[in-house]
C-alpha cells in the first residue's frame, strides 16, 4: 500500500512537470505570433517560463518582432498588432513586416520573364514586388496604384499604364467605373495580387470594395495569376471578397503557411511558394 502510494504521488508530481519548448530563435517567434493571434496577447513571463528563457531574451525577441510590424509592445508584454492595420496610413503600411514583403517580392520578381505584361494592384506587397522587378528588363506595367507609377519614372524600360478614375488619396490607388472600364482594354500574362487576408473558406479578402473590384477584374484580365502575402494574411477575413482560393495559380509568401492550407489546396489547386531568400 505504502509503495503504491509514493508511485501515485510520484506519477502526479511527474505530471505537473512543464516540459521546456526547445526551438530555434525564428521558431520561437513564429509560436509567439501563434499565441498573440490566437489571444490577442501575452505576457513576458509566461514566454519566458514556456520557451525555458530568460525575460531578457524574451523582450529582445518582442522587441525584432515589434521593428517588424509583427505585435506592439505593452508593459510586461505584447499585444496583437494585425487589428490596428486598418487604421494605418499608407506610410505605416509599408513599415509592417517589412522583411516578409521584400521576401515575396524578390521571390515573384524572378518568376517574371523579360518583355512580360503584368498587371498590379495597389498594396504594400506588391510595392515590394515592384521594387524587386529587373530594372532592365523590358515590362509593361498596368497598375492602379499611384506609388507605383510615380517611383517607375526612375526605370525608363519600364512602360507604365496607370489606370485612371477616382483616387483614395490615403492609399494612393484609382478606382471607380471609369478604371474598371479601362482594365478591359488589356490583357496581362501575369496579375499580382496584393491582399489583405487569405481564408480557406471565405478566399482573398481586401478592406476596400472597391479595390476587391479592381482586382478581381485583373485575375480575368490575365493568363497566370499571383497572390502576394506575407504569413500574417493567412487565416484572416478582411471587409470585401476579392475570389475564392482556387481563382489564383499560386500564392508566394515568406513562412511556412498553415499545415492545413497545405494539406487541402496544394493538391486540389493552389501551388505554394515558400522562400529561400533572406531580407537585404
Amino acid at each position: 500500500m505504502f509503495l503504491l502510494t509514493n508511485n501515485f504521488f510520484y506519477s502526479i508530481i511527474i505530471a505537473k512537470v512543464e516540459v521546456k519548448i526547445k526551438v530555434t530563435p525564428e521558431e520561437r517567434k513564429q509560436k509567439i505570433l501563434d499565441i498573440i493571434n490566437k489571444d490577442g496577447k501575452v505576457k513576458v513571463a509566461y514566454l519566458s517560463q514556456k520557451f525555458g528563457i530568460s525575460e531578457v531574451t524574451v523582450r529582445s525577441d518582442l522587441a525584432d518582432m515589434e521593428y517588424n510590424g509583427l505585435l506592439k509592445r505593452i508593459h510586461g508584454g505584447a499585444v496583437s498588432s494585425y487589428k490596428p492595420y486598418y487604421t494605418m496610413n499608407l506610410t505605416q503600411r509599408m513599415e509592417a513586416n517589412q522583411t516578409g514583403k521584400s521576401i515575396v517580392g524578390k521571390k515573384i520578381a524572378s518568376i517574371i520573364e523579360n518583355n512580360d505584361t503584368i498587371m498590379l494592384n495597389s498594396g504594400t506587397t506588391t510595392l515590394a514586388v515592384f521594387r524587386s522587378l529587373p530594372e532592365d528588363y523590358n515590362l509593361n506595367i498596368i497598375t492602379n496604384s499611384v506609388t507605383i507609377a510615380l517611383e517607375a519614372a526612375n526605370r525608363p524600360a519600364f512602360n507604365i499604364i496607370l489606370l485612371g478614375g477616382l483616387i483614395n488619396s490615403k492609399y494612393q490607388f484609382t478606382y471607380g467605373d471609369d478604371t474598371n472600364r479601362q482594365i478591359l482594354n488589356y490583357h496581362a500574362d501575369k496579375a499580382i495580387l496584393s491582399v489583405d487576408g487569405i481564408d480557406k473558406e471565405n478566399g482573398y479578402t481586401t478592406y476596400y470594395d472597391k479595390e476587391a473590384e479592381i482586382d478581381r477584374m485583373m485575375l480575368n484580365r490575365s493568363s497566370f495569376k499571383i497572390i502576394a502575402a506575407d504569413f500574417t494574411k493567412f487565416n484572416r477575413t478582411a471587409f470585401s471578397k476579392i475570389a475564392d482560393i482556387c481563382n489564383a495559380d499560386i500564392i508566394v509568401t515568406d513562412k511556412a503557411i498553415p499545415d492545413d492550407f497545405d494539406e487541402s489546396l496544394i493538391e486540389k489547386c493552389i501551388v505554394f511558394e515558400k522562400n529561400e531568400f533572406t531580407s537585404d
